[in-house]
């Protein structure tokens, strides 16, 4: 899934002829605290909601509010991983899609990034989930491939964790199906460590888990 697939339809960006006001209003309304700043098509950069409440007449306009705009974007062929990279990594709640020629194209939120990782991780399948617990050595996914399709069961989606200063891997299944007891007695007759399952009954509960983990993760 590329960056151009998940701009948010409906958010439009800022123009320097805005008030300062107009800015804040629109960042509440979509629940932002990032905007973009676009003249024509041309892309000038991103408008944090931290600079604006800073600015004691909210009737100035962007152009003369002597604002910092942060000049960070991303191409529209770039992978959604790229996108959580960068919204991780400046603590931003939007980022700004520009094609070849740096045309502006749309805006990628933080709440269209959580639905497209929802989609990618097949979040709204039925389906049980399963946590290994491996060694970095024994990290061969097509063993454990394998093992769920040897029970008659298709992986949906999968995910590797890492810990720091640590050889061992955490290694996410959601597999499409919601009787996974005899997958589970699979994975530990291989010497696998299961850490946790879900089942149909907790797959709610455990989709809130990893969306609030992927919030804490992007800090916002």
């Amino acid at each position: 899934m590329f960056a151009e697939e998940i701009i948010s339809n409906g958010i439009l960006p800022l123009r320097t002829d805005d008030s300062v006001q107009k800015a804040l209003d629109r960042m509440n309304e979509f629940k932002l605290k990032h905007l973009p700043v676009v003249n024509e098509g041309a892309y000038l950069g991103l408008v944090a909601e931290d600079d604006l409440i800073t600015i004691q007449d909210h009737e100035t306009d962007l152009a003369h509010a002597g604002l910092n705009l942060l000049a960070v974007f991303i191409l529209n062929d770039a992978h959604t991983y790229d996108v959580i990279r960068l919204l991780s990594q400046l603590k931003l709640t939007a980022v700004a899609v520009l094609d070849q020629q740096k045309n502006y194209k749309g805006l990628i939120s933080i709440n269209n990034m959580i639905n497209a990782v929802a989609q990618q991780y097949a979040v709204n399948e039925p389906g049980g989930i399963i946590v290994l617990e491996i060694s970095n050595r024994d990290n061969s996914l097509a063993h454990i491939a394998q093992i769920v399709e040897a029970d008659n069961a298709q992986i949906l989606s999968s995910y590797v964790n890492s810990f720091e200063d640590s050889t061992k891997l955490e290694v996410t299944l959601k597999v499409n199906k919601t009787e996974i007891t005899g997958l589970v007695a699979s994975f530990e007759r291989y010497d696998y460590q299961v850490k946790e399952v879900y089942n149909n009954t907790q797959v709610d509960n455990g989709t809130q888990e990893r969306y609030d983990s992927f919030m804490n993760y992007l800090n916002v």
